[in-house]
């Protein structure tokens, strides 16, 4: 858990999400951002975890070192409406109205799950994601984007429903990267690395991985 709420003194408009977050069913990992030039990002359960309701006991899962862009939305099952009924109408929620049973409320929607989102994904302006998603380490969301199905790792999505637009790297670099696990490591060791990391040389952080390895 981060002990200070924001990366940048005097910049009011970015925070250490995990430092700001307070219902036991969010669970964010150390590092990931959140920005928002429009509202306070302190308030970013209130204004972009939507329709998270205790009834489902849903989760929102994201991992370490990601960064969300202002306006982002994530979207629980309590916004569905059920496709299993001939209406698309939420009966079962107005149970008092219709005469109906407070322990099937939850049928008005269409329970997807929770929502995952790895470690390193970057998250763009104003993209919407839904309820039941999983979004793989190191993926980008473009900006608008809504994303209904899951993401693979260091993919690329965009658009409405999102769809893959490319990879970030080709297979062999992505399957060293989800093997390295490089935002596990220890945080003296990630700064060592900072380097290697920033200017994208897989190679280096490879070797640098493997002396560390020999040398216990």
């Amino acid at each position: 858990m981060m002990n200070k709420i924001y990366p940048h003194k005097g910049d009011k408009q970015t925070v250490y999400l995990n430092a700001v977050i307070k219902d036991p069913s969010i669970i964010v990992g150390d590092y990931t951002i959140y920005n928002d030039f429009v509202s306070d990002p302190i308030h970013f359960e209130k204004n972009n975890v939507l329709y998270h309701y205790p009834i489902n006991r849903e989760r929102l899962i994201i991992g370490k070192f990601c960064s969300i862009a202002c306006g982002t939305k994530l979207l629980f099952n309590c916004a569905n409406h059920t496709l299993k009924s001939l209406s698309t109408y939420t009966f079962p929620l107005f149970y008092d109205e219709w005469n109906l049973e407070k322990s099937d409320v939850a049928k008005a929607w269409d329970n997807k799950g929770d929502i995952i989102i790895g470690n390193d994904v970057w998250i763009g302006y104003e993209a919407v994601i839904m309820a039941g998603v999983n979004i793989g380490d190191g993926a980008i969301i473009a900006a608008h984007a809504v994303v209904t199905k899951d993401v693979a790792p260091y993919t690329i999505v965009g658009g409405v429903p999102a769809r893959p637009i490319r990879k970030r790297f080709d297979d062999g670099v992505i399957q060293k990267l989800e093997t390295l696990k490089w935002w596990e490591w220890p945080i003296n060791k990630i700064r060592q690395c900072l380097p290697h990391i920033i200017n994208g040389d897989i190679d280096e952080l490879l070797k640098y991985q493997k002396n560390e390895y020999f040398k216990r």
